[in-house]
């Protein structure tokens, strides 16, 4: 089993996707001129309506910035994405949770067959990454740190949180990262750190 329920967060009613976005969108006052579309899964499952909201509203709201979620597999969508959106700044993220090749595809079965770090950043400004899982080491997570401020403009921090899923938080780890990891890295401008899932103030 995977190690992510998102995928679970949908609906086949284009209609309803639809509204509900409308309504979100609605919501958009573009004052820091910056917006992360937040859709539990890849810009390329958004509906054409949705995304055609999402540049008018940012052209009305003086927003510059777009930040968009993709998976790895749809990398080859992502050039004509940003000619869609040519006159913003567009900010690819990847979901890429950690650059351990085997922990990745063996345990979270993560589908990114790439290992070369240079090729896994090569469509992407910005990374995912998920800590606090057994299996895990403080070395690896150091690693993915280092690495993901090389290659990326942005990463963000994701700490496991239970879900429905067998790949549960391993709280040893976690501890960890709070008392080595965090304080080293909580003041830097080029990472964010999600504690919990909802800590950008987006789910339930």
């Amino acid at each position: 089993m995977p190690f992510c329920d998102y995928h679970l967060d949908s609906c086949p009613d284009e209609a309803a996707n639809y509204a509900l976005n409308r309504e979100v969108l609605s919501r958009v006052t573009g004052e820091f001129g910056d917006l992360e579309v937040i859709n539990s899964g890849s810009v390329f499952e958004l509906d054409a309506g949705t995304l055609g909201l999402i540049r008018k509203i940012c052209r009305e709201k003086g927003i510059s910035t777009i930040h968009f979620e993709s998976h790895y597999l749809y990398k080859a969508e992502i050039p004509a994405l940003r000619e869609a959106f040519s006159g913003f700044a567009l900010k690819l993220k990847l979901g890429l949770e950690t650059f351990d090749w085997s922990f990745r595809e063996k345990v979270l079965r993560k589908g990114i067959p790439d290992q070369d770090p240079s090729v896994i950043s090569q469509d992407f400004d910005e990374a995912n990454f998920l800590f606090g899982i057994r299996g895990q080491s403080s070395a690896s997570m150091e690693r993915d740190i280092a690495l993901g401020l090389t290659w990326f403009e942005r990463i963000c921090i994701n700490i496991m949180c239970p879900n429905t899923t067998d790949i549960l938080p391993d709280r040893e780890f976690i501890s960890f990262f709070r008392r080595e990891l965090y304080p080293k890295y909580k003041n830097n401008d080029r990472i964010d750190i999600l504690i919990q899932n909802t800590d950008f103030g987006v789910g339930d």
